[in-house]
């Protein structure tokens, strides 16, 4: 079980839901609705939450959440199944790397012992934010190139035209 605290899904969980949730906006080209991105927000952060108190295995939870996350950003963002699963699994596979250069940096350099640091809740969440930052500037990044790119092919020319 991985349970979480109630410190953990207001200060982390939320936070990393409403960056998942953007970041079906910036891989799919799609301009952020403001309604359903809040409510898919809170439907991920509850899913979350419950499928996390499940008595299943490490990892597993993983694969229930992404079939979740999909189904939210298909039905209430009303993104394409194609980009849907392709911006879940490239922003699961961005939030493990950067938790594990966040990891990898708290037990080299500064000599944490994991286990017991993320024992503690609010250790846990103040050890977390490097790696949610990190996740937040990439795909802040990726967003802001692509919102960038829309703004341009619609100014400039049709795309479809230059083919």
């Amino acid at each position: 079980m991985l349970k979480l605290s109630l410190l953990e899904f207001f200060l982390r969980l939320i936070p990393e839901t409403c960056i998942l949730v953007l970041s079906a906006y910036a891989f799919s080209g799609k301009n952020i609705d403001k309604i359903n991105f809040c409510i898919s927000t809170i439907l991920l952060s509850i899913a979350t939450y419950l499928v996390r108190m499940l008595p299943i295995h490490f990892g597993v939870h993983t694969i229930i959440l992404l079939i979740i996350y999909v189904l939210i950003t298909i039905n209430i963002n009303k993104i394409d199944i194609i980009k849907a699963v392709s911006a879940g699994l490239t922003s699961a596979t961005i939030l493990f790397i950067c938790e594990w250069i966040n990891v990898f940096i708290i037990t080299s350099l500064f000599k944490v012992n994991a286990e017991s640091a993320f024992k503690n809740a609010f250790l846990k969440v103040i050890y977390g934010i490097p790696s949610l930052l990190l996740f937040a500037i990439i795909i802040f990044a990726i967003w802001s190139r692509n919102s960038y790119s829309r703004k341009a092919g619609t100014n400039v020319s049709n795309r479809e035209v230059i083919k």
